[in-house]
């Protein structure tokens, strides 16, 4: 399940790509399957990283073969904190924080941190979840977000929009995803101290996997159509710098 949309990302062979809280690992292994680029995974749990490792390992390893002697293609996973990442400054073509910034007391100091690694002119992009969806979690329960590693904030996208725009970055597009997977959480939220005995929320985790497999024409179709009434998340697109 990807958030990013590629389509809307410029990838060019070589490019250095930084997947910030790859969790496990969806947008950084996407990224290497995507394009001849240097996809590098980081994030705070050790156990994500052995995950997205495995997966790695699991279905692109005829890639990985290919990538040993490419100069222009290589795929790296690292344990860091976000407010300190090993890199120098400049050192990104594209930075992609899917559902990062919810988790983090001082977010903005990550943003910060993010334009100090990408290089002038890179790509900058960020998703977390739409407000009104994320309330709606909220407000059924108080278990989905205060827990250790939980949601710490409901963002505000145009105000988030905004604290970018001021770290240096332009704004460039913006989109709604997983429409289908609001009343998943929603359900969850409802049942929680029983979703795992649930069997309503356990038919539609059933059909959300099916529809992550099989991708049939038309539930692609409904979650096009339902994105920008109710996707579960708000996907931004930034350069840092302005375009010139």
């Amino acid at each position: 399940m990807q958030t990013v949309d590629f389509d809307r990302v410029s990838f060019s062979s070589g490019d250095v790509v930084l997947d910030l809280g790859c969790g496990e690992g969806r947008h950084v292994i996407s990224a290497f399957l995507e394009a001849d680029v240097h996809s590098i995974g980081v994030d705070l749990s050790y156990q994500d990283l052995v995950t997205t490792r495995s997966k790695f390992d699991d279905f692109a390893e005829t890639e990985a073969q290919t990538a040993a002697n490419d100069d222009d293609r290589s795929f790296a996973l690292a344990q860091t904190n976000a407010l300190y990442l090993p890199f120098a400054d400049n050192t990104f073509d594209t930075v992609i924080c899917s559902e990062v910034l919810e988790h983090i007391p001082d977010y903005q100091a990550v943003i910060i941190e993010i334009e100090r690694v990408l290089k002038p002119g890179g790509q900058f992009v960020a998703s977390v979840p739409r407000y009104w969806p994320e309330w709606i979690c909220w407000a059924f329960s108080d278990e989905y977000h205060a827990n250790e590693g939980g949601h710490l904030r409901i963002f505000n996208a145009g105000k988030l929009r905004g604290q970018i725009e001021q770290a240096g970055f332009y704004f460039k597009a913006r989109h709604w995803a997983h429409a289908l997977h609001s009343p998943y959480w929603w359900l969850q939220c409802m049942f929680w101290r029983s979703k795992d005995q649930s069997r309503l929320v356990k038919l539609y985790q059933r059909f959300l996997e099916w529809d992550i497999l099989d991708r049939p024409r038309f539930t692609r179709w409904l979650e096009t159509l339902l994105n920008p009434l109710m996707g579960k998340s708000v996907v931004m697109y930034f350069q840092k710098g302005a375009i010139e």
